[in-house]
């Protein structure tokens, strides 16, 4: 179950982390600036984002098992159509399709691992996180070197029967759980989310999240295209650094995971936050290759902040709602952090990407200031 489980969250993350990879691509195609590669980017996660609460909403009603299968299936349906788009408006529409069949994914996988392993939770999720970074690894490289070989279509087109395998596994693995006596109407009054939400050390911790979502989807949607437009590095070391950065997080999140088990959760993230805002803060000074490595080794600290935080969220969310609430919740932090790739690169077109990535330093900065001052273990 475990191994069905992460596989489908290997691809479910791994193809969105093609994107950032082959952009170099989609620009010369579609005639992309930066602030419209942005903006695509945003498009992507404001769509992931906003399947959030409605899947959590139907993980609850109908189970978990028929969620993963069924983003998987969409998943693949929706790559299609981003592999077969035409013209600019077509790729923004199905590439938001996409992020919106992905979604479902999000939150049943959390609590589907709750169910499983409620005693290692942070351990389960650390190793299910760390198959979709090995994803991450292998993925955008092997589809930047399939797009430079044959063309960028297949550099998207190539996942799409490994979804349809994903669903497969999913299915035959999975246990089934009967709907719940309630009709779904009844899962759509949300009278629990608001009070839960606004419990102050949940409302804390969405904040720490919602602010490693700016640094991160910042981060990842350009970082290789820094490395290629400003530093000078050919497409395959960008890719391969891009890479290189989220290979580290299979290492990482079930450390992670079980440093959150192990010790809590305050300790862990300054460690994890104070070494994002050093690599970040020193990349515009980078000139050589060996540099670049170091820096993606100490940036992908950051990895391991999202596999603390959410564990920590799930066991303190009340059940028979959790899948509402987790989807609420992922929903604020995802969607606020996905407007920050568009704003990133409107920087960067104005000749301000160094720029741009000293202000996410000052951010991870702010993260561990919040840490320090507001978690208590």
């Amino acid at each position: 179950m475990l191994l069905a489980v992460a596989f489908g969250w290997f691809l479910s993350i791994s193809v969105r982390m093609i994107y950032p990879a082959l952009l170099p691509h989609l620009r010369d195609a579609y005639g992309l600036t930066l602030t419209t590669a942005g903006l695509l980017l945003t498009v992507l996660w404001i769509a992931y984002a906003g399947g959030q609460l409605p899947g959590g909403i139907l993980a609850d009603w109908a189970g978990e098992r028929l969620l993963l299968i069924a983003s998987s299936l969409l998943a693949a349906t929706m790559l299609t159509l981003v592999v077969v788009a035409n013209s600019a408006v077509v790729l923004f529409v199905a590439t938001a399709l996409f992020g919106l069949g992905t979604a479902l994914y999000g939150v049943s996988r959390f609590t589907i691992l709750d169910e499983i392993y409620p005693d290692q939770l942070g351990t389960a999720t650390g190793v299910t996180m760390a198959a979709g970074d090995l994803g991450n690894a292998v993925m955008p490289p092997l589809a930047g070197f399939v797009a430079v070989t044959v063309a960028w279509q297949y550099g998207f087109g190539f996942a799409v029967p490994l979804f349809v395998l994903a669903a497969v596994g999913l299915w035959a693995t999975l246990p089934s759980r009967e709907r719940t006596g309630t009709p779904l109407s009844e899962h759509l009054v949300l009278d629990d989310v608001v009070p839960t939400l606004s419990r102050p050390i949940v409302l804390r911790q969405t904040v720490l999240l919602v602010l490693w979502g700016v640094i991160m989807q910042a981060f990842i949607g350009f970082y290789p295209t820094y490395l290629i437009d400003e530093k000078g590095l050919a497409v395959q070391v960008a890719t391969v650094l891009f890479g290189l950065f989220f290979a580290l997080g299979i290492l990482i999140k079930p450390v992670a995971g079980r440093a959150y088990d192990s010790i809590g959760v305050r300790a862990p993230l300054l460690a994890i936050m104070g070494t994002t805002s050093l690599a970040l803060g020193a990349l515009p000074f980078g000139g050589e290759v060996w540099v670049f490595v170091v820096l993606t080794v100490l940036a992908s600290s950051m990895l391991g902040f999202e596999t603390i935080v959410i564990s920590d969220l799930t066991r303190r969310l009340p059940d028979g709602t959790q899948g509402t609430n987790l989807g609420a919740l992922r929903t604020v932090y995802i969607a606020l952090g996905a407007l920050s790739p568009v704003v990133f690169g409107a920087i960067a077109d104005r000749g301000y990407f160094d720029e741009a990535f000293l202000a996410i330093a000052v951010l991870a900065g702010v993260v561990v200031l919040v840490v320090f001052a507001s978690i208590e273990y």
